[in-house]
């Protein structure tokens, strides 16, 4: 079967580039492994999908090339998806922080893409939606990509890699897309997990002992051009440390690192002294309750080695404890890996590819877009809105 490009992957990313390309009057087949297209947008917001974050720029995103999102995030932008998703009538609302969920369930995202495909029919196109579609083999021949899968062979002048990354494995994530890459020489930035909770051992037991006590921080990690830090809340788990300010901060930490937290992050580094003069009998443990919980206020008191009221602790321990509080260090042992997060860093290398089209340079013919490709977004939406941008852009190209 002949199509003018086989697009392997229906996520989000796929199912736009095959849209556009479609509507362009191309013939498209979009090839899934699994029996139905669209599974991460389900999942994604609780059921609810964070389809963009209405602020994306590409000041949200990491990649070994942060210049490289701009062209695609400019020319098909959050305001231009939100228009889309306006169009269909889809209810929507701001959570917090430009982020922008469904109303109703993440189903409407998959029910708009599938119709934007359904809509090439009328310009001529066609996007052919396959499912449980076992890729053997991918090779090219005189400039034509032929696609084994299921035992029929398929083939196409261009072929998009639109499989994602190996996050949320359990969804059927693999690094098939990075196997392919290579296979047509392109290189390939080490793929590891973000967007993804913190594992603690040793003296870090801290948080562990206050599972399911969450708070609002400010997170800090990472070095130079990497140095990055997020105010949101943490949560302690049994195993380590979650919640949106850890998932944020984990995309920017190395192993090995520290990460510290700011549990007072409208406050100076002094502020114990300024509440010492200013209430002198106020016991410590009630000035950490005024904005954090009493649980976790007893345990930092305890482990700052305070108690009593703060006219009979000295200036210096409140000096040191006040610093502490503001920068609170411990190194995690690991992350709970690909398994537990919600996006993969790294992935097909922005240099091999053109930020305008997401065409490679030296493979005529052959896109990626979307989570495999080396840039990853912060959380809220920004992920979702490099999908239909890159997509976008290689739908435009194709």
């Amino acid at each position: 079967m002949k199509y003018d490009a086989i697009i392997l992957g229906g996520g989000a990313a796929g199912l736009f580039c095959a849209a556009q390309a479609g509507q362009r009057g191309r013939r498209v087949a979009v090839l899934e492994k699994s029996d139905r297209v669209g599974k991460k947008i389900l999942i994604s917001g609780g059921g609810r999908c964070n389809f963009t974050n209405i602020g994306a720029g590409p000041q949200h995103y990491l990649s070994a090339n942060p210049h490289f999102a701009k062209s695609a995030l400019k020319r098909y932008t959050a305001r231009d998806f939100i228009a889309l998703v306006d169009a269909y009538g889809i209810a929507h609302h701001e959570k917090t922080l430009g982020q922008l969920f469904c109303d109703g369930p993440a189903q409407q995202i998959v029910d708009l893409l599938l119709e934007e495909c359904a809509k090439a029919s009328v310009q001529g196109g066609q996007v052919d939606i396959l499912t449980d579609q076992d890729v053997t083999e991918v090779v090219q021949n005189s400039g034509a990509f032929a696609v084994m899968a299921n035992g029929q062979a398929l083939l196409a002048d261009n072929l998009v890699i639109a499989t994602g990354g190996p996050s949320i494995p359990k969804m059927g994530a693999t690094g098939f897309a990075y196997d392919l890459a290579r296979q047509f020489g392109l290189k390939v930035v080490e793929p590891r997990p973000a967007l993804v909770p913190f594992t603690l051992g040793g003296e870090d037991v801290l948080f562990r002992e206050l599972s399911g006590v969450s708070a609002e921080v400010k997170a800090m990690a990472g070095t130079g051009k990497q140095k990055a830090a997020f105010r949101e809340a943490a949560l302690m788990t049994h195993r380590g440390l979650s919640g949106p300010a850890i998932l944020q901060i984990s995309s920017y930490w190395s192993h090995g690192d520290p990460v510290a937290l700011d549990f007072f992050p409208d406050e100076k580094p002094d502020w114990l002294l300024t509440r010492k003069r200013d209430s002198p009998q106020t016991d410590i443990v009630a000035i950490l309750k005024e904005q954090l919980s009493e649980r976790l206020a007893r345990v930092l008191a305890e482990r700052l080695g305070l108690s009593g009221v703060l006219q009979g602790l000295s200036d210096k321990a409140l000096r040191r404890a006040g610093e502490q509080l503001k920068r609170w260090e411990f190194t995690p042992n690991g992350t709970e890996g690909f398994a537990k997060a919600e996006v993969t860093a790294g992935g097909i290398s922005t240099a091999e590819l053109s930020s305008q089209t997401m065409e490679a340079k030296s493979v005529p013919g052959l896109y990626a877009i979307g989570e495999a490709v080396d840039v990853t977004g912060w959380l809220g939406g920004y992920n979702f809105q490099w999908a239909w941008s890159s997509g976008w852009a290689a739908g435009q190209a194709i």
